[in-house]
């Protein structure tokens, strides 16, 4: 890919991670918990799969998406280590509402990961700004 291909895919997953977020408080607005919970952690996935986009990374699974951001940007230090932990927590609540029976994800869990969303989008916005000239 050459670097336009590149910034355009970027561009395009970050636009995906806030229509994302969009979604999630939308439907939390509605009392859709399991809803805005999925979207709420997309926005965060999207959000991530921006900046493996600028490296030319990608991975199948969310597991490798999450372990690649821990290791080169959280434990580097490009981003703050609390986040980490917030982004795993909202893939943990993520996979327990989609994949388990009876599981109901509360409004509060819910609010945590839109606000985790909101704050990495945030921060992946300015990183990509300042690679991406």
């Amino acid at each position: 890919m050459d670097n336009n291909e590149i910034k355009d895919l970027s561009n395009y997953r970050l636009e995906q991670s806030k229509e994302n977020l969009e979604e999630a408080i939308a439907l939390l607005n509605i009392n859709k918990f399991k809803g805005a919970s999925n979207r709420a952690y997309y926005a965060i996935f999207h959000a991530i799969k921006a900046i493996l986009a600028i490296e030319e990374t990608d991975f199948k699974k969310h597991s490798s998406v999450i372990a690649y951001f821990n290791k080169n940007y959280i434990n580097t230090d490009i981003f703050p280590k609390e986040l980490g932990k917030k982004v795993s927590t909202a893939r943990f609540f993520r996979e327990k509402s989609d994949y388990v029976d009876f599981y109901i994800v509360t409004k509060e869990e819910c609010e945590e990961q839109i606000k985790t969303a909101k704050e990495l989008i945030n921060l992946v916005e300015k990183y990509l700004n300042k690679k991406i000239k």
